[in-house]
């Protein structure tokens, strides 16, 4: 559970702040004054910390000061009035998380907590990852803690004992090559060959005498005997990448060697049997090119005998952090850096985004940093710019609240100085009353909706 401090002189503010957040779940003590509250976090540090500027004994900023010293990761929201703003913009620069305008409503101060908790869980993390990556993978070149890996990798140790066909189904980038190595590699074909084709592209001629091999003068050209692929990986494993683009001539052929477990070279007349596993591999939906006629139904039930599904990076974002410093620690090696880690506010954003191109993008990403990045940390304004960009259209939207919430604060404050008196306040605002009540009604403002506001 995380701790809150929350520091305001006004008696009525203070209680209203603790029982919101204490009924958002986390443990809150409240304070009338910045002395007692340094008392406190001597002893007792709190996690997070809302801090009213006005204090009667002292100045927030110098509490601000005092608090990062004792402990940095604490995150303070400053609490001001309208009138303050200035001084709440000087304490983010000097530190403070973020602030809040006076009257704060209660989903704002619940949301500006989760955000801190949120920040304050990413650098946790951020902190214990570096022991962490350097422990060996389950899987050698494997990074991955989450329930979605471990099931990979349970799956990969059965059938690697196992002789069987394997269908990968994974977008590109998910690790198709690296897994079907590990298959390979755990099983007793590791002192045997690994061989790689990629059957998109290529004529079927071209596949055929790249896979199943020629004999000489079995074609113009031809003028010597070549062993195809699958011999060449007798014992060991042959992998077919881009299954879903070889041609469907050639479909059949492979259908026949995985029924007859036999090749025959082009222009050849005696097969010879096969002593290979054959994992196949697509990006694409296997079952859907079969209902468009693009791919052999029949060779898709012999390719299936397992399949195994890769899961998305944006389907174990929990395994973003532990890449990202295995992915700084080879950056650092080939670029002759000695980069530490990485700031909460750039892991933040690497972490909520949506990773299109998988491990391989963030690969990319971490390397596009690194280059750029003249720290030992990197920081957002390292990061690629469609990444940045995301950063300043949520820094945009969150100083230009919009035209509808300002003008609904302005509402209160001037009902607050009014006592609710609805002539006075539509005479400060030069609207008529009517309107007035219109847009209460609009905005909650009405009796009903004072006990939301703080």
């Amino acid at each position: 559970m995380m701790t809150i401090g929350v520091i305001d002189d006004d008696t009525t503010t203070r209680k209203m702040m603790g029982h919101i957040l204490s009924q958002a779940g986390y443990s809150v003590e409240t304070f009338a004054n910045g002395r007692s509250f340094l008392e406190k976090i001597e002893k007792n540090p709190f996690d997070i910390v809302f801090l009213d500027l006005q204090l009667p004994d002292m100045g927030g900023l110098e509490i601000l000061a005092h608090i990062k010293t004792i402990r940095m990761e604490t995150e303070v929201i400053i609490v001001t009035g309208h009138g303050s703003i200035e001084n709440a913009v000087k304490a983010t620069k000097e530190g403070a998380f973020h602030y809040l305008s006076k009257p704060c409503r209660s989903h704002d101060l619940r949301l500006m907590a989760e955000r801190a908790a949120e920040k304050i869980r990413l650098h946790r993390e951020n902190t214990l990852l570096r022991s962490q990556v350097c422990k060996d993978s389950p899987l050698t070149g494997f990074i991955g803690n989450s329930k979605a890996m471990q099931a990979i990798f349970e799956t990969i140790r059965k059938v690697s004992q196992v002789n069987c066909t394997i269908l990968l189904e994974a977008e590109t980038g998910t690790g198709k090559q690296l897994t079907a190595r590990a298959i390979h590699e755990l099983g007793s074909t590791k002192n045997a060959p690994f061989v790689y084709f990629n059957c998109g592209g290529f004529t079927e001629d071209l596949i055929c005498s790249e896979l199943f091999g020629h004999e000489k003068g079995a074609f113009t050209g031809a003028s010597a005997c070549k062993i195809g692929l699958f011999e060449s990986a007798k014992g060991g494993t042959v992998l077919l990448d881009e299954i879903g683009e070889m041609p469907m001539s050639m479909q059949v052929k492979l259908l026949h060697v995985l029924q007859e477990r036999q090749v025959l070279r082009v222009g050849g007349i005696s097969p010879i049997d096969l002593d290979v596993r054959i994992i196949a591999a697509t990006n694409k939906d296997l079952q859907q090119l079969i209902k468009a006629g693009m791919f052999r139904e029949d060779l898709y039930y012999r390719l299936n005998v397992v399949t195994i599904r890769l899961p998305r990076l944006r389907e174990r974002r929990e395994d973003i952090p532990l890449l990202i410093y295995h992915f700084i620690a080879k950056a650092n090696k080939a670029f002759s850096k000695d980069i530490k880690g990485i700031s909460s506010q750039a892991l933040d954003l690497l972490m909520h985004y949506s990773y299109p191109g998988n491990v391989r993008e963030l690969e990319n990403i971490i390397q596009h940093a690194a280059v750029l990045t003249e720290g030992q940390k990197l920081l957002p304004a390292d990061l690629p710019f469609h990444l940045r960009k995301l950063n300043l259209q949520d820094s945009f939207t969150e100083e230009l609240p919009p035209l509808d919430e300002v003008e609904k604060r302005y509402i209160f404050k001037v009902l607050s100085k009014t006592e609710h008196n609805l002539k006075a306040a539509g005479k400060i605002l030069n609207i008529p009353r009517t309107t007035l009540w219109r847009k209460l009604k609009k905005y909650g403002l009405s009796d009903s909706a004072d006990s939301d506001m703080t």
